[in-house]
């Protein structure tokens, strides 16, 4: 399968892609999925219109979780993350996540797909799978997070099929190999305005990171702080109404043998206010083994001298649990060492950051 590159000189604006015809399966769709490429060549991101998503229920998504990020401590800590065991779900304070060792200033809530006791994967005791925590006393909470993730996942698998025919695959190339039962993780996370000026200079909302798997689908609020790195420099996503941005994660990085990036991005508060974002994380299935498509005339592309972490996720050999669990269990060591690593998947996780810095 032959497949021409995109030159990436650098971007100085996240492009829009109206993906109305992928929604509604039109001959058009080709002509989305060629934009789509030249997105995800150039930038790792876009933002998508057209997506069919109910603005109502973003609404109402947004007033519901700044109701539960108004409460006081005490009150979010009855969901905290710890009760969650091995299925990570929960709350978690200002300062409890870590991206690359350093505290991210913001609190947040995961969620993933609600699984009961008598699904194999809880039952097996598989981390990141299980029940979710919701608020008892916010009506509606809980129905409105599961109704947002059942329509985001669905628009997840409409993208994975225009990203399949910007490669020159079947529409169903992923659906078949890796996310027929995609892992769903979603979060929703509340940034502190910074107290002065001069607390910002060296403080992040989440520092420079990429995402681990495949299709990030983000709703931000319209406070802005989103900032993608490109070769000429930090550019900002700034909010468009009724959009949702999207980038491609490691795993799709790899699958495309760098073709298309999962490029580095960071989020930093500066509005003055609370800052609510949405990032809804449509990956491979936990079990799933990622390989490399075949693309005509592409050698690998890596890119991890550029890296902040040094890291090659070319050099990743294993399923996509492996992978994730190895990245995520650094976000909060604690629940790591309580929860998730017995001493079998601590050496593999080791391994696999052996493979990755070798």
């Amino acid at each position: 399968m032959k497949i021409s590159p995109v030159v990436n000189e650098g971007f100085s604006q996240i492009p829009i892609v109206d993906i109305s015809a992928l929604v509604s399966r039109t001959d058009e769709r080709h002509t989305v999925a060629s934009q789509i490429k030249q997105a995800c060549c150039e930038c790792g991101f876009f933002y998508i219109v057209g997506h069919g998503v109910d603005e109502n229920l973003q609404q109402r998504l947004e007033l519901l979780s700044r109701q539960f990020f108004a409460q006081d401590l005490e009150a979010k800590l009855k969901i905290r993350m710890a009760l969650g065991g091995k299925a990570w779900r929960g709350y978690f304070p200002v300062g409890d996540e870590l991206t690359s060792g350093k505290p991210d200033q913001k609190e947040g809530i995961y969620f993933g797909a609600e699984l009961g006791e008598e699904h194999p994967l809880v039952q097996d005791g598989t981390p990141m799978h299980g029940s979710n925590l919701f608020p008892a006393n916010i009506p509606l909470f809980r129905e409105t997070v599961l109704e947002y993730m059942e329509v985001m996942t669905e628009l997840g698998h409409t993208l994975m099929a225009g990203i399949a025919l910007s490669l020159g695959l079947e529409e169903s190339y992923f659906a078949d190999r890796y996310t027929a039962d995609p892992l769903i993780l979603f979060r929703i996370f509340n940034y502190p305005p910074y107290s002065s000026p001069s607390d910002s200079q060296d403080k992040w909302g989440v520092g420079e990171h990429t995402d681990y798997g495949i299709l990030t689908i983000l709703k931000q609020d319209d406070s802005g702080g989103l900032q993608v790195k490109s070769r000429s420099g930090w550019v900002a996503a700034s909010p468009i109404p009724n959009s949702f941005v999207c980038n491609i994660g490691d795993m799709l990085d790899r699958m495309t043998g760098g073709l298309y990036r999962s490029t580095p991005h960071r989020v930093q508060n500066l509005s003055g206010r609370y800052r609510l974002s949405f990032p809804f994380f449509f990956d491979p299935n936990f079990n799933a083994e990622v390989k490399r498509i075949e693309l005509d005339g592409l050698s690998i592309n890596d890119d991890k001298k550029q890296r902040w972490d040094g890291a090659s996720v070319h050099d990743f050999r294993g399923t996509y649990g492996d992978y994730v669990l190895s990245k995520v269990s650094k976000v909060f060591p604690e629940l790591r060492r309580t929860f998730v690593l017995t001493a079998d998947s601590y050496s593999r996780e080791q391994a696999i950051d052996n493979r990755q810095q070798g």
